[in-house]
């Protein structure tokens, strides 16, 4: 474990060997999280311009046992980027802020290079400037930086389509917990040369290594894109409406997002000015469909035969179509103001479950079985159920505030992850384990992948600097 902390007194120390401005008090943005949840201990913030400054930032850190807190975009759901208050080892925080070059973009070879620090939607412009794709995409892609996303193997709404984060990396390169770099920015499709160090770092969290840039995979662009909100009869025609999409669409499907109509209930209460596709009327489930189809194929003519063909199966009642890029602009508005709805609303237990997909109806209904017998709660399901994972979020009855209802907050959340579990499923699809859901991990992670997980930070990681206190306790 670290055995000192990032004080004024070391701070001042390695002052002295770096450029003037790296090294500043931690103001109190790097010091909370989205959900205002956790508080950060007050300490120091290194912002470093390369890898190279990475690379001597570490290995001064390691020298003195001092801990590190790797810092991209802070938009982590589950404190991963926190050092809480209250640790007697004060961490120094190290933002990739500064590390913001997109290195090269190879267009012939669907490859895009950049730091660690370069945020989402700015890799998105770049792909989109050679007429290229870069697919990952979620609500805080305006901040989020694409360290930070590798480091937590972030998922998106087009999961379904073109994988997690994970599946959109060729090569990393990275400094590991003794300074040294591991120089693996690689372009090649295939590379069977031992272990697959990419693999291992990405989703660690930075507890093995702090990630400083990366090999992305870039795909063509869609030449025409198609989007539906549709009405579904409950749950479980979410599933028989992807099936038939997948038996007429392919894999032309890039998102399949369900909705309920709670959110859309939080929206109107919140920001009454967001447009809904059905105005007033919020029926109880709908699915926002996003499709990508090659030259020579009209998305429009797809989807309406997609809906007479569910129509006639009784799978759905109604649906809207898109019919201009400003509507679908406001369809997917919808859907990426919802968390935002939740926050203002206030929740009473969130979370983040997977589950295989023909269980979710059933984990839906038993949970919401389950959460009845504890009080008259509201619930919020919506997510990426083409890909099993649900945003489960329990609220507080109207008219009341969460705070009144927290203590039931540790019985709710595992109830659901405990029927997640039963499910085959997980207690954490995309956000990670932080230092959030440390405890989570402990109660179900097998135990075999718990003592190799151990194992492995022992050795890359034997001071236990690197993101002391996340993932594993």
């Amino acid at each position: 474990m670290p055995r000192d902390s990032a004080d004024s007194g070391f701070i001042d120390a390695l002052s002295h060997h770096f450029p003037a401005d790296m090294f500043a008090h931690a103001e109190q943005s790097y010091l909370e999280e989205p959900r205002g949840r956790f508080q950060g201990a007050r300490g120091f913030v290194a912002r470093p311009r390369s890898t190279e400054e990475v690379s001597a930032l570490v290995k001064a850190c390691a020298e003195a046992g001092v801990g590190i807190v790797p810092y991209g975009g802070g938009t982590g759901l589950v404190a991963g980027q926190i050092a809480p208050e209250g640790d007697a080892d004060m961490p120094l925080i190290l933002s990739l802020e500064r590390m913001t070059t997109i290195r090269a973009v190879y267009p012939q070879e669907n490859v895009l290079i950049a730091d660690a620090g370069v945020i989402l939607a700015n890799i998105q412009t770049a792909a989109e400037g050679v007429d290229r794709l870069f697919p990952l995409s979620l609500a805080s892609e305006g901040s989020a930086r694409i360290g930070g996303l590798l480091g937590t193997n972030a998922g998106g709404v087009n999961v379904l389509r073109y994988g997690n984060t994970r599946d959109l990396c060729l090569g990393l390169e990275a400094v590991m917990p003794d300074g040294s770099i591991w120089h693996g920015l690689k372009r090649l499709r295939k590379d069977n040369t031992g272990y697959d160090l990419r693999n291992l770092l990405i989703g660690s969290e930075g507890t093995l290594a702090v990630i400083t840039g990366a090999s992305l995979k870039l795909f063509p662009r869609p030449a025409s894109i198609g989007t539906a909100v549709f009405v579904i009869r409950d749950a479980e025609a979410a599933l028989d409406l992807l099936s038939l999409a997948k038996s007429q669409l392919g894999e032309s499907i890039s998102a399949f997002e369900l909705m309920h109509r709670t959110g859309l209930d939080f929206l109107s209460k919140t920001m009454p000015e967001v447009r809904k596709p059905f105005g007033d009327h919020h029926p109880e489930w709908m699915i926002l469909m996003d499709i990508g189809l090659p030259k020579g194929l009209e998305p429009q003519e797809a989807l309406e035969t997609l809906f007479m063909s569910a129509e006639a199966e009784g799978i759905v009642s109604d649906a809207v179509i898109a019919q201009s890029e400003a509507q679908r602009t406001e369809f997917w508005a919808i859907r990426e103001l919802i968390p935002e709805a939740n926050r203002r609303i206030g929740a009473v237990s969130s979370h983040d479950i997977s589950v295989p997909l023909g269980e979710l109806p059933s984990f839906i209904a038993r949970v919401r079985q389950s959460i009845a017998q504890v009080g008259d709660f509201r619930i919020n399901c919506f997510g990426h159920v083409g890909d099993g994972n649900l945003h489960f979020n329990v609220f507080p009855p109207d008219g009341k505030s969460r705070d009144l209802y927290l203590d039931e907050t540790k019985q709710i959340k595992r109830m659901v992850h405990d029927i997640a579990n039963e499910l085959g499923g997980t207690f954490s699809a995309e956000h990670g384990v932080g230092r959030a859901k440390k405890a989570d991990l402990a109660r179900y992670g097998d135990p075999a992948k718990l003592a190799a997980m151990r194992a492995i930070k022992d050795a890359l990681d034997p001071k236990g600097i690197m993101n002391p206190g996340a993932v594993l306790s």
